[in-house]
């Protein structure tokens, strides 16, 4: 398989996330919705690290790290966006932190945190076409 239909196997994916993230939203779950957010996410890293590195991605869900791998230049906010947005990930997913984890996910919350995970997104696509 060539490098640049393994990129686009990652975008497609993540777009895929990226479309059930705003349908399970609009069905009132915002926990989903954010987990879902993390790994739209973390496949378009995955997309970009591919593109700059080698087809093998690192076996990791850290935004952070992914990014830090791919040799991304971060500022501090997207440093923080990053490690922040993970969290959804080890919250939604480990029975110790789901429960306060769902009573923070208001739709407020929600939509908070998928704007920063559309900011993002729109940042790596750019990224990743050029």
């Amino acid at each position: 398989m060539k490098k640049r239909d393994i990129v686009q196997y990652w975008i497609d994916s993540s777009n895929a996330n990226y479309e059930s993230m705003l349908r399970i939203f609009n069905a009132g779950e915002y926990m989903w919705a954010l987990f879902i957010g993390h790994l739209s996410t973390e496949k378009l890293l995955k997309a970009y690290y591919v593109k700059i590195k080698d087809i093998e991605v690192p076996r990791t869900h850290d935004l952070y790290k992914l990014a830090m791998l791919s040799g991304i230049n971060l500022s501090d906010e997207q440093k923080d966006v990053l490690q922040y947005i993970t969290l959804f990930n080890i919250e939604s997913r480990y029975e110790e932190y789901k429960k306060d984890f769902y009573k923070k996910c208001t739709k407020e919350f929600a939509l908070e945190n998928m704007e920063k995970i559309k900011r993002l997104r729109v940042w790596l696509l750019e990224m990743i076409q050029s």
